[in-house]
């Protein structure tokens, strides 16, 4: 009666663009390694290699994806990493002395 493709879980998270979920990945892993690492007053050194292995991931991603990048997602990118970098002065903002 129902076909069975209509049950199959549909790939890529049901077709969220990649770009997308670089940029949600992006957030969440900035987010968790600036209240960890960077609230203090001085930054730990531990942040910095977080960002540097999500610059890398970003870099593995995008390479892997480059057809799927056209104008409206990089703009979208950019201004992400523009976000990310408010937020980060936000959080900073908050820093406590420890």
């Amino acid at each position: 009666m129902i076909p069975e493709e209509l049950y199959r879980r549909r790939r890529n998270h049901n077709n969220t663009p990649e770009s997308v979920l670089l940029i949600i990945a992006n957030y969440i892993v900035f987010a968790i390694a600036t209240q960890l690492f960077a609230m203090c007053t001085r930054i730990n050194g531990f942040f910095w290699i977080v960002l540097g292995l999500l610059a890398l991931y970003n870099f593995y991603i995008i390479r892997k994806n480059r057809e799927e990048y056209d104008r409206i997602r990089i703009i979208a990118y950019v201004l992400s990493l523009i976000g990310m970098a408010l937020l980060f002065f936000v959080f900073r903002s908050k820093a406590t002395p420890c």
